[in-house]
């Protein structure tokens, strides 16, 4: 089984440094363009992806309805496990404003900010969900940065933590009962 791990696209508050959470801010120009970038050169590879599941979440699902489109795949029901870490008080705010009101440890010390294990077991539990109903299908995931990065770094420990770009793409295969990478944090897509 391979497991496609896109992250959404450009929205206004990325663009703008705020923390997004599960504050629902859809995709902006520069997004829908961004996920029209990866549509494309994934139509221009061999196919290898059966389906599209994404967040619930507007900057997601908008992702994934693009690709699953320019792909004719199939986009199955968007699912809440997907969603971005709850931060709490922190959605909204710029880095300057987090340091000022909460230090440097901020993601320790404001309220309402869902811990690693919390995120990490909700991305397992719909990845266990999907090989028992999906075992023969392989799955383009669109979902969120902080997300996508706690499940990466529960599924895959040697990876190098790096910051997840918009519409990056990483691929990871099933085999020997492990995941294995076989793309990670990629973005050639969105060269000029």
């Amino acid at each position: 089984m391979l497991i496609g791990l896109v992250r959404h696209g450009k929205t206004d508050w990325n663009a703008e440094g705020k923390i997004q959470g599960q504050t629902d801010i859809p995709l902006n120009n520069e997004g829908i363009a961004q996920a029209k970038a990866l549509a494309e050169r994934l139509s221009g590879e061999k196919r290898i992806w059966d389906a599209v599941v994404s967040s619930d979440l507007l900057r997601a699902y908008a992702t994934a309805q693009i690709i699953a489109e320019k792909l004719e795949l199939p986009l199955l029901d968007s699912d809440p496990r997907l969603r971005e870490r709850y931060f709490g008080e922190i959605e909204g705010t710029k880095e300057q404003e987090r340091h000022a009101r909460w230090g440097k440890e901020w993601r320790n010390v404001a309220e309402g900010v869902e811990p690693d294990a919390d995120v990490r077991a909700r991305g397992i539990s719909a990845l266990k969900q999907w090989q028992l109903e999906y075992p023969d299908r392989n799955l383009l995931v669109v979902s969120h940065g902080s997300f996508l990065a706690q499940l990466l770094a529960e599924l895959c420990s040697e990876l190098e933590d790096q910051h997840l770009s918009n519409l990056s793409y990483s691929i990871l295969e099933h085999r020997d009962q492990r995941w294995h990478p076989q793309l990670y944090n990629c973005t050639i897509h969105l060269n000029p």
